[in-house]
């Protein structure tokens, strides 16, 4: 059997720490940014994690 490739979009946009939880960013923040405001641009510069649900999936893909 030949070895899983890892999918190479997730490997770009996520990232596991150590204690197993995927981290992400948040979207909305490349382009556009003149009418979001301070505060919402501010807010999606920190990363956050992945919901609970789609968890195994992502690992799916970072993991093979």
């Amino acid at each position: 059997m030949p070895k899983i490739k890892t999918n190479s979009g997730a490997k770009k946009r996520f990232e596991l720490t150590g204690t197993g939880k995927v981290k992400r960013k948040h979207a909305f923040k490349s382009h556009i940014l003149t009418k979001k405001t301070t505060k919402q641009k501010r807010n999606l510069t920190y990363s956050s994690l992945v919901a609970s649900v789609d968890e195994k999936r992502v690992k799916a893909m970072l993991v093979a």
